[in-house]
Protein backbone atom coordinates (compact mmCIF):
# COMPACT_ATOMS: atom_id res chain seq x y z
CA UNK A 1 0.00 0.00 0.00
CA UNK A 2 2.85 2.06 0.63
CA UNK A 3 4.41 1.87 -2.70
CA UNK A 4 1.01 3.04 -4.28
CA UNK A 5 0.18 6.21 -2.24
CA UNK A 6 2.90 8.07 -4.18
CA UNK A 7 0.50 7.41 -7.34
CA UNK A 8 -2.75 8.40 -6.25
CA UNK A 9 -1.11 11.57 -5.06
CA UNK A 10 0.53 12.04 -8.78
CA UNK A 11 -3.18 11.79 -10.01
CA UNK A 12 -5.10 13.39 -7.68
CA UNK A 13 -3.29 16.29 -5.66
CA UNK A 14 -0.38 16.47 -8.49
CA UNK A 15 1.63 18.98 -5.97
CA UNK A 16 3.30 21.93 -7.26
CA UNK A 17 7.10 22.57 -6.38
CA UNK A 18 7.76 26.13 -7.85
CA UNK A 19 4.54 27.79 -8.64
CA UNK A 20 4.57 30.09 -11.86
CA UNK A 21 4.59 33.86 -11.66
CA UNK A 22 2.03 36.14 -12.80
CA UNK A 23 2.38 36.96 -16.87
CA UNK A 24 2.53 40.92 -16.46
CA UNK A 25 -0.28 42.32 -18.74
CA UNK A 26 1.05 44.70 -21.25
CA UNK A 27 -1.07 47.99 -22.15
CA UNK A 28 -1.93 48.46 -25.84
CA UNK A 29 -1.21 51.89 -27.45
CA UNK A 30 -4.03 53.41 -29.79
CA UNK A 31 -3.48 56.10 -32.29
CA UNK A 32 -5.68 58.17 -29.84
CA UNK A 33 -5.82 57.67 -26.16
CA UNK A 34 -9.12 57.47 -24.98
CA UNK A 35 -10.24 60.20 -22.13
CA UNK A 36 -10.11 58.77 -18.37
CA UNK A 37 -13.16 57.80 -17.42
CA UNK A 38 -14.35 60.44 -14.85
CA UNK A 39 -17.81 59.10 -12.99
CA UNK A 40 -18.08 62.58 -11.43
CA UNK A 41 -18.81 64.32 -15.07
CA UNK A 42 -22.33 63.30 -16.11
CA UNK A 43 -23.76 63.39 -19.96
CA UNK A 44 -26.05 65.66 -20.02
CA UNK A 45 -30.04 64.97 -20.99
CA UNK A 46 -30.84 64.80 -24.64
CA UNK A 47 -34.00 66.94 -25.72
CA UNK A 48 -34.76 64.71 -28.62
CA UNK A 49 -37.26 62.72 -27.00
CA UNK A 50 -39.14 65.67 -26.06
CA UNK A 51 -38.95 67.63 -29.47
CA UNK A 52 -39.92 64.65 -31.33
CA UNK A 53 -43.25 63.70 -29.44
CA UNK A 54 -44.02 67.92 -29.85
CA UNK A 55 -43.90 67.44 -33.62
CA UNK A 56 -46.45 67.05 -36.13
CA UNK A 57 -48.19 63.66 -35.96
CA UNK A 58 -47.67 61.23 -38.65
CA UNK A 59 -50.27 62.58 -41.03
CA UNK A 60 -49.15 66.09 -40.99
CA UNK A 61 -45.44 64.87 -41.54
CA UNK A 62 -46.47 63.39 -45.09
CA UNK A 63 -49.34 65.78 -46.02
CA UNK A 64 -48.08 69.21 -44.67
CA UNK A 65 -45.28 71.43 -45.76
CA UNK A 66 -42.77 71.16 -42.54
CA UNK A 67 -42.42 74.29 -40.44
CA UNK A 68 -39.47 76.69 -40.00
CA UNK A 69 -38.81 74.63 -36.99
CA UNK A 70 -37.90 71.57 -37.88
CA UNK A 71 -36.09 72.97 -41.78
CA UNK A 72 -33.35 74.78 -40.35
CA UNK A 73 -29.77 73.60 -40.80
CA UNK A 74 -28.08 71.64 -38.74
CA UNK A 75 -25.21 73.78 -38.55
CA UNK A 76 -23.73 77.02 -40.92
CA UNK A 77 -22.49 74.53 -43.04
CA UNK A 78 -25.28 72.19 -43.66
CA UNK A 79 -27.57 72.69 -46.30
CA UNK A 80 -31.64 73.01 -45.22
CA UNK A 81 -33.75 69.91 -44.63
CA UNK A 82 -36.35 71.42 -47.33
CA UNK A 83 -36.44 72.64 -50.86
CA UNK A 84 -36.40 76.37 -50.82
CA UNK A 85 -40.16 77.93 -51.82
CA UNK A 86 -40.89 77.50 -55.13
CA UNK A 87 -43.57 79.17 -57.06
CA UNK A 88 -47.46 77.08 -57.20
CA UNK A 89 -46.63 75.64 -60.41
CA UNK A 90 -42.55 75.07 -60.73
CA UNK A 91 -41.44 71.59 -61.65
CA UNK A 92 -38.55 70.41 -59.05
CA UNK A 93 -35.93 68.00 -60.52
CA UNK A 94 -33.44 65.78 -58.93
CA UNK A 95 -30.36 63.67 -59.81
CA UNK A 96 -30.87 59.78 -59.16
CA UNK A 97 -28.37 56.85 -59.16
CA UNK A 98 -24.88 55.96 -58.68
CA UNK A 99 -22.50 58.86 -58.78
CA UNK A 100 -21.31 57.56 -62.01
CA UNK A 101 -24.53 56.76 -63.90
CA UNK A 102 -26.76 60.18 -62.31
CA UNK A 103 -30.21 60.73 -64.23
CA UNK A 104 -32.51 63.78 -63.55
CA UNK A 105 -35.96 63.18 -63.09
CA UNK A 106 -39.42 65.23 -62.74
CA UNK A 107 -40.26 64.94 -58.68
CA UNK A 108 -43.90 64.51 -57.87
CA UNK A 109 -45.91 68.46 -58.00
CA UNK A 110 -47.24 69.55 -54.91
CA UNK A 111 -50.67 69.38 -56.83
CA UNK A 112 -50.66 65.53 -56.92
CA UNK A 113 -50.18 65.61 -53.44
CA UNK A 114 -52.67 64.07 -51.13
CA UNK A 115 -53.20 63.41 -47.49
CA UNK A 116 -53.63 59.81 -45.99
CA UNK A 117 -57.34 58.39 -44.93
CA UNK A 118 -58.12 58.60 -42.20
CA UNK A 119 -61.90 59.91 -41.44
CA UNK A 120 -63.98 57.27 -39.54
CA UNK A 121 -66.46 57.40 -42.10
CA UNK A 122 -63.50 56.12 -44.40
CA UNK A 123 -63.07 52.86 -42.17
CA UNK A 124 -66.52 52.27 -41.65
CA UNK A 125 -67.34 52.17 -45.83
CA UNK A 126 -63.59 49.89 -45.72
CA UNK A 127 -65.29 47.43 -43.11
CA UNK A 128 -68.35 46.98 -44.76
CA UNK A 129 -66.59 46.09 -47.92
CA UNK A 130 -64.40 43.63 -46.35
CA UNK A 131 -67.45 41.99 -44.56
CA UNK A 132 -69.25 42.01 -47.81
CA UNK A 133 -66.10 40.90 -50.18
CA UNK A 134 -66.89 43.65 -52.54
CA UNK A 135 -63.63 45.26 -54.47
CA UNK A 136 -63.84 49.49 -54.62
CA UNK A 137 -61.44 51.07 -57.96
CA UNK A 138 -60.79 53.44 -55.07
CA UNK A 139 -58.67 51.01 -53.33
CA UNK A 140 -57.42 48.84 -56.59
CA UNK A 141 -56.40 51.88 -58.60
CA UNK A 142 -54.89 53.51 -55.34
CA UNK A 143 -56.97 56.55 -56.52
CA UNK A 144 -55.71 59.78 -54.74
CA UNK A 145 -59.71 61.17 -53.99
CA UNK A 146 -60.35 58.10 -52.04
CA UNK A 147 -59.99 60.70 -48.75
CA UNK A 148 -62.30 62.96 -50.26
CA UNK A 149 -64.95 60.43 -51.84
CA UNK A 150 -64.68 58.21 -48.50
CA UNK A 151 -64.64 60.58 -46.18
CA UNK A 152 -67.34 62.58 -46.11
CA UNK A 153 -68.70 63.86 -42.42
CA UNK A 154 -71.65 60.85 -43.04
CA UNK A 155 -72.12 57.78 -45.18
CA UNK A 156 -74.67 59.56 -47.00
CA UNK A 157 -71.92 62.50 -48.04
CA UNK A 158 -69.88 59.82 -49.40
CA UNK A 159 -69.50 58.26 -53.08
CA UNK A 160 -67.40 55.44 -54.09
CA UNK A 161 -66.80 53.57 -56.94
CA UNK A 162 -67.85 49.31 -56.73
CA UNK A 163 -65.58 47.19 -58.63
CA UNK A 164 -67.66 43.85 -60.45
CA UNK A 165 -65.78 41.16 -61.37
CA UNK A 166 -62.89 41.94 -59.89
CA UNK A 167 -59.46 40.57 -59.40
CA UNK A 168 -61.38 36.86 -58.39
CA UNK A 169 -63.45 35.66 -61.15
CA UNK A 170 -67.35 36.54 -60.27
CA UNK A 171 -68.41 32.91 -61.35
CA UNK A 172 -66.71 31.79 -58.09
CA UNK A 173 -69.00 34.79 -56.31
CA UNK A 174 -72.82 34.39 -57.75
CA UNK A 175 -74.09 36.78 -54.71
CA UNK A 176 -71.81 39.63 -56.10
CA UNK A 177 -75.22 41.75 -57.80
CA UNK A 178 -77.13 41.08 -53.67
CA UNK A 179 -74.23 42.15 -51.75
CA UNK A 180 -73.59 45.06 -53.61
CA UNK A 181 -77.23 46.10 -53.78
CA UNK A 182 -77.04 45.12 -49.59
CA UNK A 183 -73.92 47.20 -48.85
CA UNK A 184 -75.37 50.35 -51.07
CA UNK A 185 -78.35 50.56 -49.16
CA UNK A 186 -76.55 50.17 -46.02
CA UNK A 187 -74.51 53.06 -46.95
CA UNK A 188 -77.61 55.07 -48.22
CA UNK A 189 -75.85 56.88 -50.96
CA UNK A 190 -77.64 58.92 -53.53
CA UNK A 191 -75.20 58.44 -56.65
CA UNK A 192 -73.14 55.02 -57.08
CA UNK A 193 -70.86 53.73 -60.07
CA UNK A 194 -70.41 50.44 -61.10
CA UNK A 195 -67.26 49.07 -62.93
CA UNK A 196 -65.10 46.02 -64.00
CA UNK A 197 -62.31 45.22 -65.30
CA UNK A 198 -62.13 43.82 -68.81
CA UNK A 199 -64.06 40.33 -68.90
CA UNK A 200 -63.15 39.11 -72.97
CA UNK A 201 -63.00 35.56 -71.20
CA UNK A 202 -66.58 35.83 -70.18
CA UNK A 203 -68.93 35.18 -73.55
CA UNK A 204 -71.38 38.39 -72.92
CA UNK A 205 -68.09 40.30 -71.51
CA UNK A 206 -69.66 40.42 -68.05
CA UNK A 207 -72.95 42.80 -69.76
CA UNK A 208 -75.86 40.21 -67.99
CA UNK A 209 -73.79 40.55 -64.52
CA UNK A 210 -73.94 44.37 -65.08
CA UNK A 211 -77.07 45.00 -65.39
CA UNK A 212 -78.34 42.29 -62.93
CA UNK A 213 -76.61 43.89 -60.35
CA UNK A 214 -78.03 47.36 -61.45
CA UNK A 215 -81.43 45.54 -61.24
CA UNK A 216 -80.72 44.74 -57.45
CA UNK A 217 -80.01 48.00 -56.53
CA UNK A 218 -82.98 49.57 -58.13
CA UNK A 219 -85.04 46.87 -56.50
CA UNK A 220 -83.68 47.99 -53.26
CA UNK A 221 -83.16 51.45 -53.18
CA UNK A 222 -85.19 52.58 -56.11
CA UNK A 223 -84.08 56.36 -55.18
CA UNK A 224 -80.44 55.87 -56.00
CA UNK A 225 -78.95 56.94 -59.31
CA UNK A 226 -76.55 53.99 -61.48
CA UNK A 227 -73.71 55.15 -63.41
CA UNK A 228 -71.86 52.16 -65.31
CA UNK A 229 -68.38 52.26 -66.33
CA UNK A 230 -67.92 49.57 -68.67
CA UNK A 231 -65.61 48.00 -71.38
CA UNK A 232 -65.58 47.95 -75.46
CA UNK A 233 -67.44 44.60 -74.95
CA UNK A 234 -65.20 44.03 -78.18
CA UNK A 235 -67.43 46.15 -79.91
CA UNK A 236 -70.61 44.03 -79.64
CA UNK A 237 -73.17 46.83 -79.61
CA UNK A 238 -76.01 44.28 -78.18
CA UNK A 239 -74.25 44.44 -74.93
CA UNK A 240 -74.06 48.17 -74.74
CA UNK A 241 -77.61 47.95 -75.50
CA UNK A 242 -78.58 45.25 -72.08
CA UNK A 243 -76.60 47.19 -69.95
CA UNK A 244 -78.29 50.88 -70.60
CA UNK A 245 -81.42 49.00 -70.66
CA UNK A 246 -81.12 47.58 -67.26
CA UNK A 247 -82.26 51.14 -65.26
CA UNK A 248 -79.05 52.71 -65.74
CA UNK A 249 -79.41 56.59 -65.02
CA UNK A 250 -75.38 57.37 -66.69
CA UNK A 251 -73.61 55.51 -69.32
CA UNK A 252 -69.85 55.92 -69.20
CA UNK A 253 -66.79 54.64 -71.70
CA UNK A 254 -63.45 55.97 -71.17
CA UNK A 255 -61.50 56.83 -74.31
CA UNK A 256 -58.65 57.55 -72.17
CA UNK A 257 -56.76 59.08 -74.79
CA UNK A 258 -56.20 61.39 -78.00
CA UNK A 259 -56.85 58.17 -81.15
CA UNK A 260 -53.59 59.22 -82.33
CA UNK A 261 -52.10 58.06 -79.06
CA UNK A 262 -54.64 54.97 -78.49
CA UNK A 263 -52.23 52.54 -80.44
CA UNK A 264 -49.61 53.20 -77.81
CA UNK A 265 -51.94 53.55 -74.60
CA UNK A 266 -54.39 50.88 -75.04
CA UNK A 267 -54.89 47.18 -75.90
CA UNK A 268 -54.64 46.74 -79.31
CA UNK A 269 -58.16 45.49 -79.40
CA UNK A 270 -59.54 48.56 -78.36
CA UNK A 271 -59.73 51.65 -80.93
CA UNK A 272 -60.73 55.13 -80.46
CA UNK A 273 -63.48 54.83 -83.08
CA UNK A 274 -64.60 51.30 -81.12
CA UNK A 275 -65.17 53.61 -78.17
CA UNK A 276 -67.13 56.70 -80.07
CA UNK A 277 -69.70 53.62 -81.33
CA UNK A 278 -70.12 52.55 -77.95
CA UNK A 279 -70.71 55.68 -76.47
CA UNK A 280 -73.71 56.43 -79.15
CA UNK A 281 -75.14 53.73 -79.02
CA UNK A 282 -75.77 54.10 -75.66
CA UNK A 283 -76.69 57.81 -76.08
CA UNK A 284 -79.69 56.12 -78.37
CA UNK A 285 -80.51 53.30 -76.20
CA UNK A 286 -82.82 55.35 -73.42
CA UNK A 287 -84.34 58.98 -73.87
CA UNK A 288 -82.71 61.27 -71.75
CA UNK A 289 -79.32 58.72 -70.92
CA UNK A 290 -76.50 60.78 -70.03
CA UNK A 291 -73.53 59.80 -71.45
CA UNK A 292 -69.82 59.95 -69.57
CA UNK A 293 -65.79 59.82 -70.92
CA UNK A 294 -62.94 60.94 -69.31
CA UNK A 295 -59.35 61.21 -70.66
CA UNK A 296 -56.23 61.84 -69.57
CA UNK A 297 -53.43 63.87 -69.95
CA UNK A 298 -50.13 64.04 -69.95
CA UNK A 299 -49.05 61.36 -72.26
CA UNK A 300 -47.65 63.25 -74.78
CA UNK A 301 -50.63 64.72 -76.72
CA UNK A 302 -50.94 67.95 -78.22
CA UNK A 303 -53.38 71.35 -78.57
CA UNK A 304 -54.63 69.95 -81.92
CA UNK A 305 -55.46 66.13 -81.05
CA UNK A 306 -57.32 67.55 -77.86
CA UNK A 307 -59.72 69.76 -80.13
CA UNK A 308 -60.03 67.09 -82.40
CA UNK A 309 -61.07 64.60 -79.94
CA UNK A 310 -63.60 67.05 -78.02
CA UNK A 311 -65.51 67.91 -81.73
CA UNK A 312 -65.69 63.65 -82.33
CA UNK A 313 -67.24 63.34 -78.65
CA UNK A 314 -69.23 66.41 -79.96
CA UNK A 315 -70.54 65.19 -82.53
CA UNK A 316 -71.75 61.80 -80.90
CA UNK A 317 -73.67 64.27 -78.42
CA UNK A 318 -71.35 62.69 -75.26
CA UNK A 319 -72.74 64.98 -72.42
CA UNK A 320 -70.02 64.83 -69.80
CA UNK A 321 -65.96 64.78 -70.42
CA UNK A 322 -63.36 64.64 -67.66
CA UNK A 323 -59.57 65.45 -67.71
CA UNK A 324 -57.03 64.06 -65.32
CA UNK A 325 -53.17 63.77 -65.00
CA UNK A 326 -51.71 60.48 -66.26
CA UNK A 327 -49.88 58.52 -63.28
CA UNK A 328 -47.47 55.64 -64.01
CA UNK A 329 -48.63 52.82 -62.27
CA UNK A 330 -45.59 50.87 -62.42
CA UNK A 331 -41.82 50.76 -64.58
CA UNK A 332 -43.81 48.45 -66.88
CA UNK A 333 -46.33 50.83 -67.59
CA UNK A 334 -45.90 54.26 -69.85
CA UNK A 335 -43.82 56.91 -68.31
CA UNK A 336 -45.71 60.53 -67.39
CA UNK A 337 -44.60 62.26 -70.57
CA UNK A 338 -45.93 65.93 -68.94
CA UNK A 339 -47.14 67.32 -65.62
CA UNK A 340 -49.85 69.43 -66.35
CA UNK A 341 -50.11 72.58 -65.22
CA UNK A 342 -53.95 72.95 -62.87
CA UNK A 343 -53.81 76.21 -64.91
CA UNK A 344 -54.10 74.25 -68.48
CA UNK A 345 -56.65 72.05 -66.77
CA UNK A 346 -58.85 74.90 -65.94
CA UNK A 347 -58.22 76.35 -69.88
CA UNK A 348 -59.81 72.54 -71.01
CA UNK A 349 -62.66 72.71 -68.65
CA UNK A 350 -63.45 75.86 -70.00
CA UNK A 351 -62.92 74.89 -73.58
CA UNK A 352 -65.13 71.83 -72.94
CA UNK A 353 -68.11 74.02 -71.63
CA UNK A 354 -67.60 76.56 -74.38
CA UNK A 355 -68.51 73.75 -77.32
CA UNK A 356 -71.38 72.29 -75.35
CA UNK A 357 -70.78 69.96 -72.84
CA UNK A 358 -73.23 69.37 -70.41
CA UNK A 359 -70.11 69.48 -67.74
CA UNK A 360 -66.32 68.87 -67.04
CA UNK A 361 -64.50 68.07 -64.69
CA UNK A 362 -60.58 68.91 -65.08
CA UNK A 363 -58.20 69.08 -63.05
CA UNK A 364 -54.41 67.05 -61.81
CA UNK A 365 -56.60 64.52 -59.36
CA UNK A 366 -59.56 64.29 -61.23
CA UNK A 367 -60.56 60.55 -62.08
CA UNK A 368 -63.26 59.39 -63.79
CA UNK A 369 -65.02 58.51 -61.13
CA UNK A 370 -64.88 61.98 -59.17
CA UNK A 371 -67.29 62.97 -56.12
CA UNK A 372 -67.82 66.91 -57.42
CA UNK A 373 -68.76 65.55 -61.01
CA UNK A 374 -71.01 63.18 -59.68
CA UNK A 375 -73.03 65.83 -57.48
CA UNK A 376 -73.65 68.09 -60.35
CA UNK A 377 -74.98 64.57 -62.40
CA UNK A 378 -77.56 63.94 -59.33
CA UNK A 379 -79.01 67.55 -59.93
CA UNK A 380 -79.27 67.11 -63.58
CA UNK A 381 -80.85 63.72 -63.55
CA UNK A 382 -83.19 64.64 -60.82
CA UNK A 383 -84.12 68.30 -62.15
CA UNK A 384 -84.84 66.06 -65.44
CA UNK A 385 -87.26 63.40 -64.04
CA UNK A 386 -88.73 66.35 -62.44
CA UNK A 387 -89.74 67.51 -66.06
CA UNK A 388 -87.84 70.49 -65.60
CA UNK A 389 -85.78 71.71 -68.55
CA UNK A 390 -81.72 71.98 -68.64
CA UNK A 391 -81.68 75.47 -69.91
CA UNK A 392 -82.14 76.61 -66.51
CA UNK A 393 -78.95 75.32 -65.01
CA UNK A 394 -77.28 78.15 -66.97
CA UNK A 395 -79.44 80.77 -65.50
CA UNK A 396 -78.68 82.82 -62.61
CA UNK A 397 -78.35 81.27 -58.82
CA UNK A 398 -77.79 77.85 -60.80
CA UNK A 399 -75.00 75.76 -59.35
CA UNK A 400 -71.43 76.52 -60.42
CA UNK A 401 -69.76 73.52 -61.39
CA UNK A 402 -66.38 75.38 -60.77
CA UNK A 403 -67.29 75.93 -57.15
CA UNK A 404 -68.20 71.80 -56.49
CA UNK A 405 -65.01 70.37 -58.14
CA UNK A 406 -62.77 73.22 -56.07
CA UNK A 407 -65.03 72.21 -52.86
CA UNK A 408 -64.59 68.40 -53.60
Amino acid sequence: MASKLPRLRCLYSSPIINPPTACPISSRSFATEAPEHNPSIRRPPTTFRDRLNSGPSFTEFVSSPPSAEFSTPLSANDPPLTDPPTSEETLRTALVGPANRKRQITRLPTWLQTPIPTSPNYKRIKSDLRGLNLHTVCEEARCPNINDCWGGSDKSAATATIMLMGDTCTRGYPHEPEHTAEALKRWGLGYVVLTSVDRDDLADGGARHFAETIRKIKHKAPGMLVEALTGDYAGDLDMVDLVAGSGLDVYAHNVETVEALTPMVRDRRATFRQSLRVLERAKGAREGMITKTSVMLGLGETEEQIWEMLRELRKINADIVTFGQYMQPTKRHMPVHTYVTPSVFETWRQRALDMGFLYCASGPLVRSSYKAGEAFIENVIKKRKAGRDISMMQQPGAIDTKKIVQSA
